[in-house]
């Protein structure tokens, strides 16, 4: 019983705390006819029969409408985010339990809202309010009958919408999906409600990024080059929306706690650095970043697990690995586009770059259309160039290089390979001669019908 009667007693003496602040607050500066006029409105039990009258003037909502346009009217949601479906793709479900309702409405009742955000053993009043609590209830007025008008007021704060109502300036856009337009329930919508609660989570996350004390420390670390315990985030290259202008407010209260910021995650296109391809110089074969290419591990892995486990030699076991060598030359001749297009022109004429002459013919074929240098020793090294690539010979030295580089990763993994196998690996090799003109490799001069020992 002593316990129940102290938590009635915390109840209250948490609601009169806030309304005695507030009333503290509106009495500064007024006269004494003035301020016996305000401390009436702030009586115990009078302020919270207003409060309870004025909470249907503002709504909880985790999806905001009017963030689309202020000048729309129509209906905002409260919808919490574990109850929505569960998808891969980032969105407002991955919140969970743990997110940030907004308050939308009249800005003059905000303070009930703050009243019932109090805090009291680790749970709001409103929660309280939601669970039943008889402790607040009694806390709240002695005749039961108006404590539950009050508290069913109260709860009211977060409704579901009576009948959902959009507008022209949400921009919703729908799509008919069953191909009967006037069947209601037949579409998809393609333009969702603005999700306040997961703008305000990645705002909260930025602003930790850019301005709280763990990352700065993490940033100075950086900066120092010195060993630091916790991870450095950072966010590049972010744009800001604003909502609502000089007015936040107008839009919704979380909106206004940004001070109307929302950031945008920057979508930008890669910036090449085509000054000075750094990746390939000081390498003895650009073969060594192609293995770092999109998919060829995967692929080389998928090889190896085939050749380890010494399949018989069916139809089966062949069109599986033909299968991988086919891919895996696919992946070299688009390596070799990706590398062309990548960097400016004579990017091999840089004193470190160490490629062979073959590798640099097929990965810079356009330094041949740039004037000859002045200097007599670049001017022979140019005269040289082009004329290896008229000769064509470069991609059959390409695709042999191609043979040994797999042939160096099968050792690697005690797998017998030799001549046939290098062979059959070269062939596969799809090198790009198309400077001046398509040419088929003539150096490759073993029977063509000769298989590998592997299957």
């Amino acid at each position: 019983m002593q316990e129940l009667k102290e938590r009635k007693r915390r109840f209250q003496q948490t609601i009169t705390t806030f309304i005695n602040e507030r009333r503290d607050a509106k009495l500064k500066g007024q006269d004494d006819e003035a301020a016996a006029k305000t401390a009436t409105k702030y009586d115990y039990h009078e302020w919270l029969g207003d409060a309870a009258r004025r909470v249907t003037q503002i709504q909880a909502v985790t999806h905001v409408l009017k963030a689309t346009h202020p000048d729309a009217r129509g209906t905002s949601l409260h919808i919490p985010p574990d109850s929505l479906p569960q998808h891969e793709e980032i969105g407002t479900h991955l919140l969970g339990n743990d997110y940030a309702e907004d308050i939308v409405g009249n800005a003059a009742a905000l303070d009930v809202y703050k009243f019932l955000k109090l805090n009291v053993d680790g749970r709001r009043l409103l929660d309280w309010l939601q669970a039943d609590d008889a402790d607040l209830l009694h806390a709240l007025h002695e005749d039961k009958a108006i404590a539950r008008q009050w508290a069913s007021a109260f709860k009211g704060l977060i409704r579901p919408p009576t009948a959902p109502v959009s507008h022209g300036l949400a921009k919703q856009i729908y799509w008919c999906a069953s191909g009967e337009p006037a069947d209601n329930n037949g579409f998809h919508l393609l333009q969702p409600l603005f999700s306040s609660s997961l703008a305000h989570a990645v705002h909260q996350e930025i602003n930790d990024a850019r301005f709280g004390e763990a990352n700065k420390a993490a940033r100075q670390a950086r900066r120092e080059k010195k060993a630091h315990d916790a991870p450095y985030r950072d966010y590049r290259n972010l744009a800001t929306r604003k909502l609502g202008g000089t007015k936040p407010q107008n839009i919704s209260q979380l909106n206004s706690e940004r001070g109307g910021l929302n950031y945008l995650l920057a979508s930008l296109p890669p910036r090449w650095n085509q000054d000075r391809p750094r990746q390939f110089l000081f390498n003895d074969s650009a073969l060594a970043r192609f293995r770092r290419f999109d998919g060829v591990n995967e692929l080389l892995d998928a090889l190896l697990a085939l050749l380890k486990d010494n399949p018989a030699p069916t139809m089966h076991t062949r069109i599986k690995r033909e299968r991988i060598e086919r891919a895996l030359g696919q992946s070299l001749a688009a390596f070799g586009l990706a590398s062309r297009q990548l960097f400016q022109p004579g990017w091999t004429r840089d004193a470190d770059c160490r490629l062979p002459l073959c590798e640099q013919l097929w990965l810079d074929p356009e330094r041949a259309e740039l004037p000859l240098r002045e200097e007599a020793k670049h001017k022979t090294e140019d005269e040289e160039f082009n004329a290896a690539l008229e000769w064509k010979d470069w991609p059959d030295e390409v695709a042999h290089r191609f043979g040994n580089w797999l042939n160096a990763i099968l050792l690697q993994h005690d797998l017998p390979v030799g001549d046939a196998e290098h062979a059959h690996w070269a062939r596969q090799a799809l090198i790009d001669a198309e400077w001046p003109a398509p040419m088929q490799r003539r150096a490759i001069t073993r029977n063509s019908n000769q298989e590998t020992a592997h299957g």
